[in-house]
Parts: structure tokens; sequence; C-alpha cells
């Protein structure tokens, strides 16, 4: 007898499991799917994108907490003028310096005959506050010091420093706002806020409160009354003064002791400061007035020994001695964040000014160099060279760059290589036919890999080097390969140029293709450091490429790798303004994202290759250590800072001052223009493209400063990058439509027909 099976939360899942919801389709168990389900895992954040989001935090959160401490953020400097006195009691106007209003039974308190209370306003400062302490230490004097809770988190030490020296601490706020305007929950915030730097500081409460802008009993009004009535409530004396030595006018020396002294024996609490500017004459006036006072009889204590009542200290303990540590620690760690970042600002500010400097001076002096009528690498160089087209899926530009190269002036061989296309490229090129032209297959293998066998197959000693969405000009073969007159050059950077500049992405690449690729390499010439020969437009000799191992793998940036090391072998590299090539930019930010971050990574990579190069002799020698720590300064350091200049924009906008940070970021984007209309001039551009400038400051380059970013942190966490292969559209052509002119002489074949292309803008 068979038994059967229970029935239970599986019996569904049996029942279900032969039904089909459509031809052969099982429906899966609920279950199942609950369990598979569960065990996706789940997409994290990468970090490269984690990191920035992060530092960016933590940055705007230390830049928020500096502007708070120092009254830049939430900060109140009203000031409201004298207000009718009926609503204040009598005996106050009347009375003592010390209000206690603790209690519904309102009191003054006066200072004894022959005692002094000096008390010290808005300090603690880092100049003036020790020098004040040491003469009170000198004459073994003691006093109040009301302190801010700016300040005091700013210089806890100075705050431990009066605790321990025997002194009394009263609050004077946190912000220093004229409480007479500020709701009870602000004042509220003042005062615990003030309390909790006071912990943070010297571990102590006190009960002893100074209101900001205040003055006698008698000032008392009906807006500042309530509000002593309000701190009375809240466990606080109020301390006000009988004697203003108004200090903060300096007056003299003379003066402020005279009316500091106490007149006719009487005790007095003597109102002075210890900051908000030039103390000297306080600390001289200090000389001059504890001797002569302690000779009549005076003596200085703390307010609550001048009373004979309980000192206002109370020891904090427990956690709220650890909020107040943890608070004036962020504090700490804000100011000395900031103080680096004001530093690394002046430094950026130096060196990018350095930087337009040279590239003004030394792109004037090779200008004048090569533009001479004298000028010459040489003999001429007639002798046939040999072009190499690396295509991996080009088949939207590869028939415009071909056609291009078949009328140049220049006798020229021409050898595709085709990376494993899977869209028909290398069938489109033996399609068309064309006299000279070498398609070479291989399996794909990268850039490099594709440039070393077209070297293999090369039949001439100089070697020219483009990209596959990239057009020449008739001229530029002939322009890039006369250099090579000179035996000692090993390698030529040609002048690349953005073809598809009529959006506003394309303008922007022109500005930075113009003005910081070309009117850099002027500069790098002259320095004979020349970073970078460009994939687009580069022409190398043979025989220096196999010294130098050819095209490394090593790095993604095998044009910066291989010209670094062509340099370390002795190779002079040099740059050949009129050999212009027009190649396609990214056309949308992810594009551009994706091309800029292989860039920034491989520079990066290449520089850390040769960095032994620092401590080499002979050439390898003089280019570490003039090129690469140049190359590393301008290409790498000062555009990771860079970013400083527009977060401190955006802070002085912000918080001010407004119109001091608006002058500066006008004065740094004249500057720029300045290069850049100089930059358009040499390269004979139209000046209309740098109306988009000021845009690309504030948009372009917030991007390239996030690409730099996230390279820099794919390098330190060890991350990888691939190579990202961009799409193309196959718009760019020549200046005259080079690529649809029908070519005259051998290159005059059936097949040679024009391309149907969007115009040159």
């Amino acid at each position: 007898m068979t038994t059967p099976a229970p029935r239970g939360r599986n019996d569904r899942s049996q029942r279900t499991a032969g039904r089909h919801t459509g031809p052969g389709a099982p429906v899966r168990p609920r279950t199942a799917r609950k369990q598979n389900a569960r065990k996706r895992p789940r997409r994290k954040l990468p970090m490269r994108y984690l990191l920035p989001f992060m530092l960016l935090v933590a940055l705007l959160a230390m830049l928020m907490l500096r502007g708070y401490v120092h009254s830049e953020i939430l900060a109140d400097h009203r000031v409201r003028p004298p207000a009718p006195t009926t609503q204040v009691p009598e005996e106050i106007l009347e009375g003592g310096p010390v209000i206690d209003a603790r209690s519904a039974d309102v009191k003054t308190l006066s200072i004894p005959d022959r005692r002094v209370v000096l008390t010290f306003d808005d300090g603690p400062d880092p100049v003036w506050t020790p020098r004040v302490l040491d003469k009170l230490k000198e004459y073994d004097a003691h006093g109040v010091f009301f302190v801010t809770g700016t300040m005091a988190a700013r210089h806890p030490d100075l705050v431990r420093r009066m605790v321990e020296e025997g002194h009394e601490i009263g609050l004077h706020t946190f912000n220093h706002p004229d409480l007479s305007y500020q709701t009870t929950s602000r004042i509220d915030r003042e005062l615990s806020q003030n309390q909790l730097a006071l912990a943070g500081a010297a571990g102590v409460r006190t009960s002893l409160f100074r209101p900001p802008y205040s003055s006698y009993s008698a000032a008392m009004d009906n807006k500042s009354w309530p509000v002593t009535k309000y701190i009375g409530g809240r466990g606080y004396l109020t301390v006000v003064n009988d004697t203003d030595s108004e200090d903060w006018k300096r007056p003299g020396v003379a003066a402020i002791v005279e009316r500091a002294t106490p007149k006719n024996g009487k005790g007095a609490i003597v109102l002075m400061h210890d900051s908000g500017g030039d103390r000297s004459q306080t600390v001289a006036a200090l000389d001059r007035m504890l001797p002569d006072l302690k000779e009549q009889g005076y003596s200085f204590t703390r307010l609550t020994t001048a009373l004979d009542s309980p000192s206002a200290h109370t020891p904090v303990t427990g956690f709220a001695l650890w909020k107040g540590k943890a608070f004036v620690s962020a504090v700490s760690v804000s100011e000395k964040v900031t103080g680096v970042l004001v530093v690394g600002l002046a430094a950026i500010g130096v060196l990018v000014l350095a930087r337009f400097g040279l590239m003004l001076l030394l792109s004037f002096l090779h200008a004048r160099k090569v533009r001479r009528r004298d000028f010459s690498w040489g003999e001429p160089l007639t002798r046939p060279v040999s072009v190499l087209v690396p295509a991996y899926n080009e088949r939207e530009c590869i028939e415009a760059t071909v056609r291009s190269l078949a009328v140049s002036e220049h006798p020229i061989e021409i050898i595709v290589i085709d990376d494993g296309s899977t869209d028909g490229t290398a069938d489109l090129v033996e399609a068309m036919r064309l006299p000279g032209v070498r398609v070479v297959r291989q399996q794909n293998a990268g850039k490099p890999a594709a440039l070393n066998n077209g070297i293999r197959h090369a039949r001439y000693d100089i070697v020219v080097m483009m990209d596959g969405d990239t057009v020449f000009e008739p001229s530029t073969v002939r322009e890039l390969v006369q250099p090579f007159a000179d035996p000692r050059v090993g390698a030529v950077a040609g002048n690349a140029k953005v073809g598809n500049r009529d959006s506003l992405i394309g303008a922007w690449q022109h500005i930075e293709y113009v003005m910081g690729f070309n009117l850099d390499r002027r500069m790098y010439d002259i320095l004979g450091c020349m970073p970078t020969i460009p994939g687009a437009v580069g022409a190398f000799r043979r025989d220096a490429l196999e010294r130098v191992g050819g095209m490394s793998e090593d790095t993604l940036a095998e044009d910066t790798d291989v010209t670094m090391a062509l340099h370390r072998d002795g190779w002079r590299v040099v740059y050949a303004e009129n050999a212009r090539a027009w190649t396609e930019a990214p056309e949308s930010v992810q594009q551009l994202w994706s091309q800029r971050y292989r860039w920034s990574y491989g520079t990066m990579q290449a520089i850390w290759k040769h960095r032994r190069s620092v401590i080499e002799r002979g050439p390898s020698g003089r280019f570490g250590r003039v090129g690469l720590p140049f190359v590393s300064l301008f290409m790498v350091v000062a555009p990771l800072l860079a970013p400083l200049i527009d977060v401190f924009l955006l802070y002085g906008l912000v918080f001010g001052p407004t119109g001091k940070t608006v002058a500066a970021w006008f004065g740094v984007l004249i500057v720029q223009a300045v290069c850049a209309a100089y930059a358009f001039r040499l390269d004979k551009e139209r000046m209309v493209h740098l109306i988009s400038l000021p845009l690309q400051q504030i948009l372009y380059r917030q991007l390239m400063y996030v690409v730099l970013l996230q390279s820099w942190i794919t390098a330190l966490t060890g991350g990888r990058l691939r190579w990202q292969k961009l799409r193309r559209t196959g718009a760019v052509e020549a200046p005259g439509g080079v690529s649809a002119q029908r070519p005259q002489g051998p290159a005059a074949e059936p097949g040679f027909e024009g391309v149907d292309r969007r115009p040159y803008v």
C-alpha cells in the first residue's frame, strides 16, 4: 500500500511543477523564484564613484563648519539702537553690574571696595590672549574671560590655560549676535553651543554670561531686559560692567589706564578686550595698571571670589564631555584642512599664472623660431613614408580617412590594420581599390598591437600614425615628416584639431585642443620635454621605435608611453604646427568621460612607469629631472588642485566677500582668455568660438576635474581600466571637403567616388 505524500507548503509547488503557461514553458515554483532573487547579488556603487562623492561631502561639511566658527554662516551682525527703558525695573537701572535674574526676586550685585574684576571680551585670540595671560601671571592677578564659542572652539588650548591658571570663564554667545534680535531658540543655541565649545576645550561649564554689545546696568532697555530675564531663567548670572576702559578705541595707554582705574577706592568690574583687533595698548596698560593699583591696596580677583560666592565652574563628565571634545576636534580638523586648502589655492594660483606666462612666452619663441624665413630642418625630405591606420569598427569614418590620405602631396604607402572589426571595416577599405592601400587583418588585440603589426609591414624608415576617425589635409604628411631631416629627431607631433565643433561640447573641446594641447606643445617643444605624440597625427623614425621596443601595451596611453621612452633614449621630439589633422571628438558627455578617463589614467601610468628616469644619468636622467616633474606638475598635480579655485569661488559667492571673489574669478578668466586668443591667433582660428569660454570654465572644466579625480582614485585603489570604443558618426572632413574631392594622378581610379558627409563647420 502506497502512503500518500503529506500535504504541506511544498504541495503547491509539486502540483504546479508540471503546468505550462505557454507552449513548452513550465512555471517556476514561487519559492525557487524567491531563492533566486535572494541569490542575485546587489549592485554596489563602484568605489570610483563613491569616493569622489564622499570627498565632496566631507569637503563641503568642513567648509560649512569653518564658515560657521568664523561667523561667515548663520551670523547676524545687526546691532539694535537704544530703546525706551519703561519696562526695566528701577533697581536694575540703578543697581550694580551683576544681575541675578535666576528667580522671581531679581537683584543686582556690586563689587566690594578695593577689589577689581578685570574682564576680557571676545577671545581667546591666538596673538593677544597669551600676552594678556602672561601679564596677569606676572603680577599674580586673576580675571574673567568672556569667550565666544567660535574662538573657544578654534583655540581650545588658550581656554584650557585660562582655567589652569585660575581665571574664570564666562559665556559671550557662540557667534556674538545682538540677542535682542534673536528668538528664544536661537538664544538657547548660542548658549548651548558656547557651553559645548567650553566643555570640549577645558572640560567645564560656567554660570557666568555677558551679552554682546552690553555696557552698564543703566543701559538696559525694553529690548535687552527680556533677554536678560530669559537667560537668568536658564540659570545664568548676567555680568555687565561699571568701568569701561574703552580699549577697543585704542585711545592710548595712558587713557586706557585712567578709564580702567576705579575711583575713590571703590570696587569695579572693568571691561577690556583680548581679541577683535590690535590689543597692544591693552597689554601695555595692564603692565602699568596692575602694579600701580596693587601698591594702592587693590586686589585683582575672579568674580565669584570678589562676591564671596561658589565657583562659577562645574566639571563636565560623561557623554557631554566627549560630545564637546568631538566638536572641538572637528573644528580643529576643519581648520587644518581648510588651511591646507588655502595654501593649495595659493599654490595653484601661482602654478596657473606661471603656466600661462610660460605658455605665452615659450609659444611666442617657438612661433618666432619656426616661422623665420631662413628656418629649415635641413634638406627637404621627399622619400616615401608609411602611414599606419589602426582601425576597429570604424566603418563610419574609415572611408573618409583613407581618401584624405590618397590625395596626399607626399609619396606614401597606406596600411590599414583591421583589429578584428565586426562591422566590415576591412572589407570596405578593400572595396575602395585605391592604389598604395594595403589592409592587414588581425584578431582583436588592441591598438598598440595593431600599430606594432603595422610597423612590421611598413616598407619605409619613417612611419606616420593616425586614428581611424581622423582626416589629413593634402599637405599634412609632407609637413609632418620634414623635421626628420634633422637626424636627432625621433618623433614629430602634429596639430590635431576638432572637426565636429558645431555643437557646444565640440566647441569646448576645440578651445581645449587649440589652447590646452597645441599651445602646450609649443611650450614643451622649447623645453625639450614633449609629453605626448597625439595618436591622431604623429610620425616616428622607425629605428627610434625599434630601439625603445615599439608601442608598449603596458599603459592605456601608448602614445604618451612611447614619447617618454624616446626622450629617455636621447631622441628629440618636436612639434610641426602646419601638420594639421581633423579628428572627430566625442559628441556626448558619456563618450567624453570615457575618453578623458582613459587619457588621464594612462598618463598617470606612463609617469609611474618612467619614474626611475629621475635617478638615472644621461638623456633619461635629463628627462626625468626636468621633463617628468614638469609634466607631472602641469598635467596631473595642477589640474587636481585646480578645483579649489571653483570651490572657493562658490564659497565666496555664498558667504562672501562676493565682490572680491567675483573680481578674482574674472581676473583668472581674463588671463585665460588672453592665452586662448593668442593660441587661436597662432593657429589662424576664428575667435568666435571663444564666446563659449566662460561657460566652458564653469561646466566643462568641472567634468575634467571629476575625471582626473576618478583616475587618481582608480590608480590608488588598484583598479583596472579597459579600452573603451567611442561611437563615431563619420561627420568630419578636412576644410574644403578633401575626402570628397576626386584625386588627380594615380588615385584617379574607379571606386573613388565622393562620400555624402555632413559639411565641415
